[in-house]
C-alpha cells in the first residue's frame, strides 16, 4: 500500500509539526509521521518539563526568602510526586492542544516507526508514504560519554526528569544549558551540586561576561563547579557514585547527570542508504535546508547548530514556504534568541563581543548593571545587560543575566534583527519600573546620553 502527498514529514517534534501546520496553511497536502508522541523532545523530555521543574524550584527559593519580605512562610521540602504531577499536567494540556491543532489542520497523522526507503518515501508498518518533497525531522537524543555506563546513579536528562526523590549530592558533567539548568533546579530543591566542565568557563558558547557573572552567582548560591576539568572515569557502587577527574581528584555523589549535549537521531533510518549526506551523524544541508538529495530537506536538531525548539519552528516554517514557492529568507542561527533558564537566567541574541570583533573589527559595548534597575532590586536579583554595537553602526549583540531576564529577549531580538542603532532604541520610552528599562538604559548610554548611568563601557 502507498499514499502520495505534497509533503511527507518524518518526525513530529518542533520542526516537524511546524512544517506540517504551515504547509497546510499554504494549501499543501501533508503526511506527518511520528514514532512516539506528537511534540517530540521539547514537549515531553526537554523545554516544557524542565521549565516546569525550574518554576517549582523558583517557588522553593521564594518560600525560603519569604520572611525577608514580611511574608510568614517556610520551606519544608519538596514532594517530588507532587512536582511531577504538576509538570505532567502542563505537558498533557499542551499535548492535547497540539493534537487538536494538527487534526484541525487537515494533515494526515501517522503513528509508527518510519524509515526512509527511497528518495522522498517513508515506510511505516509496511505502508509507503511518498511526497513531492520529504522533510527529515527526527530530532536528537542525549549524548553519553564513551566508557561511562548509564544506570540508576548515572543518568541523562531524560531520566533526571523522572527522579522520584531529590538526591543529596549531585555531580553534573557538562556546564552548558542542560547542565546549569538542572544544577539550578537541584540546588533550589536542597541538593549539594558540583558541575564539571571541560572548557575554561560555564556556558562556554555565551559571551565571556555572561560566564564570569554566572560563576559568581553560582558561588553565592552554593553551587560548586570545576572548569578546565576533564572526566577520566565514573564508577558506581550500591551506595554512591564516584567521578574521577584528570589529575586524580575524585568527586563522590548520590547521582551523576551526564549533560554533554545532544546528538542527532539519524542512525538506522535509511538516510545514507538513499543518498542523504551525513557528517558525524548530522544531516548536511545548504542555507535553504536542502540535503544532498533533490526534494529532501532537514530541519531542527538534525541540522548542525543551535538545538532550540524555536529554531525548529523557524526551520519548519521556512521549508513549508520554500516548498510552496514563496522564497523565504534563510534562517540564521546568530539571529535566533537563546535563553538558559537557570537562576539567574541567561538570555542572548546576536554576536558575542569576541565574535563581533572578528567580523566587524572595531566594536563598542556597554554593560548596564541591574543594581541600577528598580524592578531588579524589588526582585532581589543581580546581573547586567550588555549591548554590543558595530562601531558607529547598529547593535549586533545583546546579552542579559538576571532573574526573569529571558522575558526581555524579545526586544533584544528586535534590536539585532532590525539592525537598530542605539540612537533608534533610545527614542522609545520604556515603562518604569520594569526590568525592560535596563535595555533602554543601555541603549541610552551607547547613544551618548545615559540617564541612570550604572554600568561600564
Amino acid at each position: 500500500m502507498s499514499t502520495e502527498t505534497d509533503l511527507v514529514i518524518l518526525g513530529g517534534g518542533s520542526g516537524g509539526y511546524a512544517t506540517a501546520l504551515r504547509a497546510r496553511q499554504l494549501g499543501l497536502s501533508v503526511t506527518l509521521v511520528e514514532r512516539d508522541r506528537l511534540g517530540g523532545t521539547c514537549l515531553h523530555q526537554g523545554c516544557v518539563p524542565t521549565k516546569a521543574l525550574l518554576h517549582a524550584a523558583e517557588l522553593a527559593d521564594a518560600a525560603r526568602a519569604a520572611p525577608a519580605h514580611g511574608v510568614l512562610a517556610s520551606f519544608d521540602g519538596v514532594d517530588m510526586a507532587g512536582v511531577h504531577a504538576y509538570k505532567d499536567r502542563v505537558v498533557e494540556r499542551l499535548h492535547t492542544g497540539l493534537q487538536g491543532l494538527v487534526k484541525a489542520s487537515g494533515a494526515t497523522y501517522v503513528e509508527g516507526e518510519g524509515r526512509m526507503v527511497a528518495p522522498r518515501s517513508v515506510e511505516v508498518d509496511g505502508q509507503v508514504h511518498t511526497g513531492t518533497s520529504l522533510v527529515l525531522a527526527t530530532g536528537s537524543r542525549p549524548r553519553s560519554i564513551p566508557g561511562v555506563e548509564l544506570g540508576s546513579r548515572v543518568v541523562t536528562s531524560d531520566e533526571a526528569l523522572r527522579l522520584d526523590e531529590v538526591p543529596e549530592r549531585v555531580v553534573v558533567i557538562g556546564g552548558s544549558v542542560i547542565g546549569v539548568e538542572l544544577a539550578s533546579v537541584w540546588r533550589s530543591f536542597g541538593a549539594e551540586v558540583t558541575i564539571v566542565e571541560g572548557l575554561p568557563s560555564l556556558v562556554p558558547l555565551e559571551d565571556p561576561a555572561i560566564g564570569r557573572q554566572l560563576e559568581r552567582a553560582f558561588r553565592r548560591r552554593g553551587i560548586g563547579f570545576r572548569t578546565d576539568a576533564m572526566v577520566r572515569g565514573v564508577s558506581s557502587s550500591a551506595s554512591e557514585v564516584a567521578v574521577t577527574l584528570e589529575g586524580g581528584d575524585v568527586l563522590t555523589a548520590d547521582l551523576v547527570l551526564v549533560a554533554v549535549g545532544r546528538g542527532p537521531v539519524t542512525a538506522g533510518l535509511g538516510y545514507e542508504d538513499h543518498g542523504v549526506e551525513l557528517a558525524r551523524g548530522w544531516v548536511v544541508v545548504d542555507d535553504r535546508l536542502r540535503t544532498s538529495v533533490p526534494g529532501v530537506y532537514a530541519v531542527g536538531d538534525l541540522v548542525p547548530g543551535l538545538q532550540l525548539a524555536h529554531r525548529g519552528f523557524a526551520h519548519g516554517i521556512f521549508v513549508a514556504e520554500e516548498v510552496a514557492g514563496l522564497s523565504p529568507d534563510p534562517v540564521e542561527d546568530a539571529d535566533i534568541p537563546r535563553v538558559t533558564y537557570c537562576e539567574p537566567e541567561i538570555a542572548s541574541v546576536g554576536l558575542t563581543e569576541p565574535r563581533a570583533r572578528e567580523i566587524h573589527g572595531d566594536v563598542t559595548t556597554y554593560e548596564y548593571d541591574l543594581a541600577g534597575n528598580g524592578k531588579s532590586q524589588i526582585l532581589g536579583t543581580t546581573g547586567f545587560v550588555k549591548v554590543v554595537r558595530q562601531a558607529g553602526g547598529p547593535i549586533v549583540g545583546v546579552h542579559l543575566l538576571g532573574t526573569r531576564m529571558g522575558e526581555q529577549v524579545g526586544e533584544a531580538s528586535l534590536m539585532v534583527n532590525w539592525e537598530a542603532f542605539p540612537e533608534d532604541v533610545a527614542q522609545f520610552v520604556h515603562a518604569h519600573p520594569t526590568q525592560n528599562e535596563a535595555l533602554g538604559e543601555a541603549a541610552l548610554a551607547l547613544a551618548g546620553k545615559p540617564l541612570h548611568a550604572h554600568g561600564r563601557s
